[in-house]
């Protein structure tokens, strides 16, 4: 493995000064916060996958139609990111996480009534608000974390933040397959020998099924908001920096290591949101009789893999380069791909599934490599590298219309292909 020569210095964790420009001391007690943000978010965005499958039953969707929940969600991205932004600079870290927290409080709420009406426009909505908060979230929270200590150790400190991001992300499946998911499955040759007040009296329970575990999440993060009022948030190396000569845009795009991150953190997330997007329908296609409950506890599993992959990946860069580590995590994923599209049964769950493990170090890695360079531009930067997950409204849905023209499995070329370039983005470069 190579060595990442600036990090030898601080491969000893046990020693206090080391430790110290890991996560100063006076910035623990925010730190704490904000990476509990990280789980938080992660909700929101697995919630997605279950969502998918969800309204397909509860609103009569075919896959492509289903895709519609993270183009809602995703586009979000787009048009929130350069905001919540600027609002940081102007309003700093802890003004921009309430606002987001705010919003995320909203969306999640409005999913009550939606599920009363039973309207898809009605919880696109509700996903775009929610949505919205969460770039804002994501944009402050790994702002911040980046920029509280030591450049040195900023995708270490990052990818231990992100390893809370991982918890989240197994929690929501299992929320899904317990709480939202019914067990309640029909055939469309059941259905169509079922009368009409039936389908409509098991589609209103399924919308229904979505309300509670969503009106929880806004109520927790109701009482957070209110926590994280209170608490004191130091500032970081750049904030509110009266120094700017430069032109922020033209600056941060004079960097390569930024134009890089920009472009590997694009086909990234587009990746991951496609292939946990349709993971549950890969399961059940792939391996005939899979109930979706069981699917869910697959993906569930996956996403353990991930969690795992993002604390053991936050101990390899004590050692490796993280653009190395990068770099070879996308090539293996690659090849785990492959063999999901060519095999079946449990083979291909498995290969398909280990995927996560080693996606787990990439966004925090891309996001940290792209800001190190940035400076007193690194809000800007981190706004403009949190609006490249704009991808999730594109990747997931080219799948989705694919697997309805062709299958499930087929339509894994697209994560395939994203992390080809992945690869040949981030391979060269300063290390």
């Amino acid at each position: 493995m190579q060595i990442s020569p600036h990090k030898k210095a601080t491969t000893n964790l046990d020693d206090k000064t080391n430790s110290a420009r890991v996560i100063p001391k006076e910035f623990k007690l925010a730190f704490v916060l904000v990476t509990s943000l990280f789980f938080l978010w992660a909700i929101a965005h697995n919630m997605n996958d279950i969502l998918i499958r969800q309204f397909q039953k509860a609103l009569d969707l075919s896959r492509g139609q289903a895709s519609f929940i993270q183009i809602s969600f995703y586009l979000a991205y787009f048009f929130a990111a350069v905001p919540a932004g600027i609002i940081m600079k102007k309003m700093g870290f802890k003004k921009a996480i309430i606002i987001g927290l705010s919003l995320y409080a909203l969306g999640a709420a409005l999913f009550y009534p939606a599920a009363e009406v039973r309207s898809y426009g009605f919880f696109l909505v509700a996903l775009f608000i929610l949505a919205s908060g969460i770039v804002f979230l994501e944009t402050s929270g790994s702002g911040y974390i980046t920029l509280v200590g030591d450049p040195a150790t900023s995708a270490r400190r990052i990818n231990f933040s992100q390893s809370f991001n991982g918890l989240g992300a197994i929690s929501a499946p299992i929320i899904g397959g317990l709480i939202i998911f019914s067990g309640v499955e029909y055939s469309p040759e059941q259905l169509a020998n079922m009368s009409t007040q039936a389908i409509d009296s098991y589609r209103a329970i399924e919308a229904k099924q979505v309300q509670m575990p969503y009106v929880v999440i806004s109520f927790i993060l109701i009482l957070l908001t209110l926590l994280i009022v209170v608490t004191k948030f130091p500032q970081t190396r750049f904030t509110n920096s009266s120094t700017i000569k430069s032109n922020p845009m033209t600056s941060v795009f004079k960097k390569r290591s930024f134009t890089k991150a920009l472009a590997g953190q694009f086909f990234y997330v587009g990746a991951q949101i496609g292939i946990w997007s349709y993971f549950i329908d890969f399961a059940i296609e792939t391996n005939a009789g899979t109930a979706e409950k069981t699917a869910a506890f697959y993906l569930s599993a996956s996403l353990v893999a991930f969690m795992l992959g993002r604390f053991i990946g936050t101990y390899i860069l004590k050692f490796v380069a993280p653009r190395v580590l990068l770099v070879r995590y996308a090539i293996t994923c690659s090849a785990l791909l492959v063999i999901a599209i060519l095999t079946t049964g449990s083979v291909a769950i498995l290969a398909l599934g280990a995927t996560s493990f080693f996606m787990s170090i990439m966004f925090p890695t891309i996001f940290a490599l792209g800001v190190e360079e940035l400076g007193e531009h690194a809000e800007l930067g981190a706004s403009l590298i949190i609006m490249t997950i704009i991808s999730g409204a594109m990747i997931p849905p080219m799948m989705g219309f694919l697997a309805d023209g062709l299958s499930v499995q087929w339509s894994y070329i697209v994560p395939l292909i994203c992390f080809f370039v992945v690869w040949i983005s981030m391979r060269q470069g300063k290390k």
